[in-house]
């Protein structure tokens, strides 16, 4: 069929520009234009042929012969315009005109032209128009009518009288017809090949697409069943996509989200407009990892196009596309949380600059205004007095020192500058010795201080640091404690840890503010009016210095009830414990006792 390849590239060539954008209206054209030229060329290159064996042609056949330009000129006029349809009612209309004045001159209805009246809508069938075929079929109907019309008054000649005279004609009629037909099954066949093969390419990018495509494609009917769900779904619910047919992927929206998801598939059948929803889906599938945790996904969906027009709602079909949106969740949560906790942070520090104002600022009024009695010469002070102003500007000044180390300790540890130095040593009479000097506070505020601490272990552990530990802890219940109360200091160790327990009968501490304990600069039940004072830096420090040993703490309280804190230590912090021989010990510690001495006696000398 090589010969023929110049024939189509000419015929492709006559194809409107404006057709030639789609494949499919691009065919259709050239079906048009093909069998017509071909055709009536074909039958202009017969002519001579035709004379040759017929001899000189009459009238008749000559207007035969020349109506085949009509064709020709159809075609010319559908390359220029690219007017389908209207080529199309043109070349019914001529179409009808030749075999009308071929059949009036050959015996009206009963002539061989005639049955070409069936070829007029048939071929207007190829041009996929409603109106053009009506109007075909209304061209071939008012011929027909005329004819029958034209016979039944005797006005044209009997068919039997001209079948003679024009048998080669009939012939020749009869052969162009089977040929034009075979043209038209040919353009048929073209056009329903070339729609396959459209269909088939359109149907395979689809496809495609929706094999790799990460989004998840649904189709919706009636109540939100699932009617169709692209391969996606298998990567993203871990589960087969013919599980989530039906009401399959309902059965796995999470039971809060479920209404939000029905109201958006409603929302979009009911007012043709796009709606979108997040909501939780259950995973499944082999992973155990996987199976049964929820997912967040993102649907956005709209009417389907084929129903969007449905004049029932209940009909109207929903397409809808699923995104994982579980990072976006995360991150979403992960900012929420990070302004809350700044927020917080915020918080903390006003209360912070509160608090500390009035801390610094009291003993600083103390320091700044007793010294300047002391130093007025206008006021006689006795000894008694001057002493009681001195001592109270000390522990002023004592208490300002106390709060500046423990911000300055604080600050440490969280920049992560704050080390340890731990030491081996017995911890039973470092928590007695922290006991004996809380006593007389404890004494002082009315509050029984009792000590239970067992026959303990050596430990390797930061001996500043413990007792840090223990005045703070200590101190502060004692201070939360009322009048007639209890505070009890136990000890305890088991194979790896130290245990130490402060226990007091207290105010309590509120359940919303438990779990804040050891926060820096946080005080439970904040306010202007507290009746306790204090940078509330002691548990944050407590806390911070339990945690560079690798211990823990713990909080039990109630309110009115008592406040409970448990400390666990390692005993011995540095990983390894050191094995100690007691002769030695005994031995390094005279040496030492000995060296001091001897220098004490150089210096007094």
């Amino acid at each position: 069929m090589s010969f023929l390849t110049p024939v189509w590239n000419y015929v492709d060539a006559l194809v409107h520009p404006a057709a030639q954008q789609d494949a499919l209206t691009a065919a259709r054209h050239r079906a048009f234009i093909a069998p017509r030229l071909l055709g009536s060329f074909a039958a202009l290159a017969s002519f001579p042929v035709y004379i040759a064996f017929r001899g000189v042609p009459s009238a008749l056949e000559i207007g035969v012969f020349a109506w085949l330009v009509v064709p020709i000129l159809t075609a010319y006029f559908l390359s220029r315009t690219g007017r389908y349809e209207s080529a199309h009612v043109l070349s019914s209309l001529s179409l009808t005109g030749l075999i009308g004045v071929v059949a009036w001159c050959t015996g009206g209805i009963g002539s061989f032209a005639a049955i070409w009246l069936v070829v007029v809508p048939l071929e207007a069938a190829l041009s996929a128009s409603r109106r053009v075929v009506a109007m075909a079929s209304t061209f071939a109907l008012v011929a027909a009518g005329l004819l029958l019309v034209l016979s039944a008054t005797g006005m044209l000649p009997p068919a039997t009288e001209v079948a003679s005279e024009h048998g080669a004609l009939a012939a020749l009629g009869i052969i162009s017809a089977a040929l034009y037909s075979t043209g038209l099954a040919l353009g048929a066949e073209s056009l329903a090949r070339t729609s396959f093969w459209l269909l088939y390419a359109e149907e395979d990018r689809y496809r495609l697409l929706a094999r790799n495509i990460t989004d998840v494609i649904t189709r919706h009917g009636r109540n939100g069943a699932v009617l169709f769900v692209s391969p996606a779904a298998e990567a993203l619910f871990g589960i087969k996509a013919g599980e989530l047919m039906s009401h399959g992927l309902f059965d796995r929206v999470h039971v809060a989200d479920r209404p939000a998801y029905l109201t958006a598939l409603a929302d979009a059948a009911a007012h043709g407009e796009v709606r979108s929803v997040e909501f939780r889906i259950r995973r499944g599938g082999e992973n155990e990892a996987q199976a049964g945790q929820f997912v967040w996904v993102e649907m956005r969906c709209r009417p389907f196009d084929g129903t969007a027009g449905s004049a029932s709602i209940a009909e109207r079909e929903v397409v809808a596309v699923l995104r994982d949106v579980s990072e976006r969740k995360t991150q979403e949560r992960a900012v929420d949380i990070a302004r809350a906790e700044s927020e917080r942070a915020n918080a903390a520090k006003s209360r912070f600059l509160a608090t500390m104002s009035h801390e610094l600022r009291t003993p600083l009024n103390a320091i700044i205004g007793f010294s300047e009695m002391m130093t007025d010469d206008s006021i006689v002070l006795d000894e008694a007095r001057k002493l009681e102003y001195a001592k109270v500007i000390n522990d002023s000044g004592r208490h300002l020192l106390s709060v500046v180390n423990g911000i300055l300790d604080m600050s440490k540890m969280e920049t992560g500058n704050f080390e340890i130095e731990p030491e081996p040593f017995l911890p039973a009479p470092a928590i007695i010795s922290c006991c004996d000097l809380l006593a007389l506070k404890a004494r002082d505020a009315g509050v029984e201080l009792k000590t239970r601490v067992a026959d303990l272990p050596e430990v390797v552990v930061d001996r500043r640091a413990l007792n840090q530990i223990l005045i703070n802890l200590i101190s502060n219940a004692i201070k939360f404690t009322p009048r007639d109360g209890r505070v009890t200091v136990s000890a305890d160790c088991d194979s790896s840890k130290l245990s130490i327990v402060v226990q007091d009968t207290g105010v309590g501490i509120g359940e919303d503010d438990l779990p804040r304990l050891g926060e820096a600069f946080f005080q439970a039940r904040s306010s202007y009016d507290r009746k306790h004072d204090g940078s509330g830096l002691g548990l944050s420090i407590v806390k911070g210095l339990v945690k560079l040993h690798g211990g823990d703490i713990e909080f039990h309280s109630r309110l009115n009830e008592g406040t409970r804190i448990t400390v666990r230590l390692p005993i011995d912090c540095e990983g390894k414990r050191p094995v100690v021989d007691p002769i030695r010990l005994v031995t390094q510690r005279a040496n030492e006792f000995a060296a001091a001495t001897k220098n004490l006696v150089k210096k007094s000398a």
